[in-house]
């Protein structure tokens, strides 16, 4: 299996590994907590907003055809009646000929149909029993009715959301101190081979630091879930597989880096022969990490990703980040992302048989959006992954792109947008 591998698209591979996948079950959580959690279901308005007529700025309530004919050089002598402070219940009842001063928010006094702002009465700082008014005023002008903006039982958070902090003021506004959200899956972490040290380890002649392992740990958080670190793997099959099996006991999703080539030692690949593992794909139509793989095992996704730094960043970008995001609920997790068009900055012609992705950098230039390819493309090279901000996606062929000519671009965390001053 490992030389005789059925290549497939990006977009076929994304499908195959989400439609092994279901949402995580459902708990609550205090709203304290609740930033940047999926809601499990649809949030409804427990009281209408605003819950009670109100006045939206400073200025008094009054009758609209008390108002009649009144302007600048005629203004309209109206008798206040009380003050109103937001918070504060109304206790007089506007009759003909009356206003009350009212405060931003407060409560509209009983027939009052309109309000008019401090600035357009003679002397608005003034305490006064009288207030005289200097424009007239339609019915409905200047006030908000009760429910008008949501009205009792519509929904205002739907389930798949990630909650922000507009999302929080929603929940506070109707009451929900407790909110229900998708439980985050927890996430196995498995680095293969041997060539591997922990963070503080001495280098020796051979070996290099696992950087991959943290690399997946923060994308894993960022997307939601909760990275669980495990230990290696080892390179003979039928311990990596009972290993395999140990590990998937506590987690939802296994992911693994390295060991999915073709070397004599790449275990992952040679468990796509074992009879009782189903194979989702071991081969993408792409550059860098083509021998991406998927496996079903124990009833459980493993997601294996080429142990070249570069290679395991863009297969966790195209497949593990969605894959988080589905288990976690997010509605919009189910690919990695909506796709811009950008001009090429710097030509790239090497060949290629499949699309290539580059990391790279995005500016904008007299109202035009470039895309600049990071200058070290080799897939174990990670040194400009912290400069990175999107994928350059370049067709597959001899060609290449040329500068100047418009590329797909996959955008991965959010751009600085650098302007060029010109």
């Amino acid at each position: 299996m490992r030389f005789h591998r059925q290549t497939i698209s990006v977009e076929e591979a994304t499908r195959r590994l989400l439609s092994e996948l279901e949402r995580q079950g459902e708990e609550q959580i205090a709203i304290y907590e609740a930033a940047g959690r999926i809601l499990a279901r649809d949030i409804t308005a427990t009281c209408d907003l605003p819950p009670f007529d109100r006045s939206p700025l400073d200025g008094f309530a009054v009758r609209a055809a008390d108002t009649a004919g009144a302007s600048a050089d005629r203004p309209v002598t109206l008798e206040v009646v009380e003050t109103i402070a937001a918070g504060e219940v109304p206790r007089i009842a506007l009759g003909p000929g009356k206003a009350t001063r009212i405060m931003t928010g407060a409560m509209l006094p009983e027939g009052a149909d309109a309000v008019i702002m401090f600035e357009q009465t003679e002397q608005p700082g003034q305490l006064a029993r009288e207030v005289r008014l200097k424009r007239s005023l339609r019915a409905g002008e200047n006030l908000s009715r009760r429910g008008e903006e949501v009205p009792a039982g519509s929904v205002v958070a739907k389930a798949g959301e990630r909650i922000n902090p507009g999302t929080l003021a929603i929940l506070a506004t109707f009451g929900y101190k407790w909110v229900p959200v998708v439980k985050k899956p927890r996430i196995g972490l498995l680095s293969t081979g041997p060539e591997l040290l922990g963070i503080d380890e001495p280098l020796v002649p051979g070996k290099i630091r696992n950087s991959n392992a943290i690399m997946l740990a923060a994308m894993i958080a960022e997307a939601g879930g909760i990275p669980v670190m495990l230990e290696g793997l080892p390179d003979e099959p039928a311990a990596a597989k009972a290993r395999l099996a140990a590990c998937l006991e506590d987690v939802d999703m296994l992911v693994t880096s390295g060991g999915v080539s073709v070397g004599d030692f790449d275990v992952i690949a040679s468990l796509a022969d074992e009879p009782d593992v189903a194979l989702l794909f071991n081969k993408v139509a792409m550059r860098p990490g083509s021998p991406t793989t998927a496996l079903r095992y124990q009833n459980k996704l493993i997601c294996a990703l080429s142990g070249n730094p570069g290679a395991c960043f863009l297969g966790a970008c195209l497949f593990l980040l969605p894959a988080v995001r589905t288990l976690s609920g997010e509605q919009t997790g189910a690919s990695p992302g909506p796709t811009i068009w950008a001009t090429l900055g710097e030509t790239y012609d090497k060949p290629c048989p499949y699309p290539r992705y580059l990391r790279g950098r995005l500016t904008e230039e007299g109202g035009r959006l470039y895309v600049w390819p990071d200058w070290n493309h080799k897939a174990g090279n990670l040194c400009t992954m912290s400069m990175s901000e999107c994928f350059a996606i370049i067709p597959p062929g001899g060609r290449g792109k040329q500068a100047g000519e418009l590329v797909e671009v996959l955008p991965h965390a959010m751009p600085s947008w650098e302007r060029v001053q010109v």
